[in-house]
């Protein structure tokens, strides 16, 4: 079964906002998507790249809030970073009808901002000569289907076929009936692999959740530690991320201080689109109709491709990390490399939307998204005009099928350029 797929499990493809909804899932949205209006608006190639108009807090807090209240937000955060300074904007609180403020120190779920943690733990074992690109999976893990035709940057790359596990109805249905269930990595690749091949491998682009596990099965295989050490040995602790972590299986908890994350519906309910059907659209905009608390269920279904904790800040210092010319994570000649390897995911526009080494771009923004229940993030850094913007939210996907952070990022940044 190859379903569409549904938003309780979406952890965000890589500033995609068309696939923003899709996240851990790859889900589309049927909801009017704001990929196009950042693609001409946000900053584009030298030719035709828009001038970053002076940071204006005021307005820039307006539309923020604005578009947090139009999505229907309980609570929502932005942190923008520019030559002028750091600015940053709250907005509601931390549970419907609640009276907690959000706070820009809140921890939140990243869900699919993850995997370019993921990406950067592989890039680091290439620059250390323990893996290398063209490798074939097989080499690793001679269990893969066609493995020998796979690559390990297919696998980084969203190119390499295997379907994604999180698109399955087992998947959903399991989500519904046990939120605590924990879930072992090899499970989720088993169900990936279970299924046929979308495409023959380097032919297409296909956002899938099963290669992102994969490569944190080979990162363990590779280091002999379990994932989360391995991010904290590499990434937090050399970036002095101290409010980021990776829970253990077991561990469905947030640190404090957090948000609630809330999200509409069950995952077998919206599997074919992220938007509500109009009855319970009609329930979720006049109260009738309340959204599900999705704060404390166990995230290990998503692992090494969604399953992450951050805040606004380390999420900042993370983003300049990852899209910086020299990231200090990778050796520049690769981080000039991960940066050049976005690609545009749709062949026939060159303008689209790129995904490259667990990373994407749009115009001049390097960058991630994410979702899982209850929480929706968007981080980017652009360093033309060395811009950094974090934004998540915490009801999410909205009821109109959008993703929050995402949808408000965009118009922040449409109001920047």
């Amino acid at each position: 079964m190859h379903a569409p797929t549904i938003r309780t499990i979406a952890a965000g493809s890589a500033l995609l906002v068309s696939l923003a909804l899709a996240a851990c899932t790859g889900q589309p949205t049927t909801a009017p998507g704001p990929t196009e209006s950042v693609s001409s608006t946000a900053p584009g190639e030298p030719a035709s790249a828009p001038t970053m108009q002076p940071v204006d807090e005021e307005a820039l807090t307006a539309v923020f809030e604005e578009t947090a209240a139009e999505l229907g937000q309980p609570g929502a955060v932005m942190l923008l970073r520019s030559p002028a300074g750091e600015f940053t904007a709250t907005y509601g609180v931390t549970s419907p009808g609640g009276s907690t403020p959000v706070s820009v120190d809140d921890h939140i779920r990243v869900g699919s901002n993850t995997k370019t943690w993921t990406g950067t733990v592989i890039l680091q074992l290439v620059q250390e000569g323990r893996i290398a690109l063209d490798d074939p999976v097989s080499t690793y893990r001679p269990d893969v289907p066609n493995g020998e035709d796979i690559t390990i940057e297919e696998l980084l790359m969203m190119r390499s076929g295997l379907a994604n596990y999180t698109e399955t109805y087992e998947l959903n249905a399991a989500l519904d009936a046990d939120p605590q269930r924990v879930w072992q990595p090899e499970e989720l690749l088993a169900m990936g692999l279970a299924l046929p091949p979308d495409f023959e491998p380097g032919t297409a682009f296909h956002y899938s959740n099963t290669n992102t596990v994969l490569l944190g099965l080979i990162a363990e295989q590779l280091d002999g530690k379990p994932l989360g050490q391995i991010f904290d040995d590499r990434l937090f602790t050399p970036l002095g991320l101290d409010d980021t972590s990776f829970p253990d299986l077991t561990d469905s908890s947030l640190p404090a201080p957090h948000s609630d994350g809330y999200y509409w519906w069950t995952n077998v309910g919206t599997l074919g689109s992220s938007k509500l059907p109009p009855d319970l659209l009609a329930g979720a905009e006049d109260g009738t109709f309340a959204p599900s608390d999705g704060t404390l269920d166990n995230p290990s279904w998503a692992w090494a491709a969604g399953a992450g904790i951050s805040t606004a800040t380390d999420l900042a210092d993370w983003a300049e990390a990852l899209g910086g010319k020299t990231g200090g994570l990778l050796d520049p000649e690769l981080q000039q490399q991960r940066l050049d390897s976005a690609t545009p995911t749709d062949p026939d526009d060159p303008g689209s939307a790129a995904y490259g080494w667990n990373i994407a771009k749009v115009g001049s923004f390097y960058g991630h998204t994410g979702e899982l229940p209850g929480f929706n993030s968007f981080m980017a850094y652009d360093p033309v005009d060395d811009v950094t913007l974090v934004v998540w939210a915490n009801l999410a996907p909205a009821a109109d099928g959008r993703g929050p952070a995402a949808t408000i990022a965009q118009a922040l940044i449409a109001s920047l350029y």
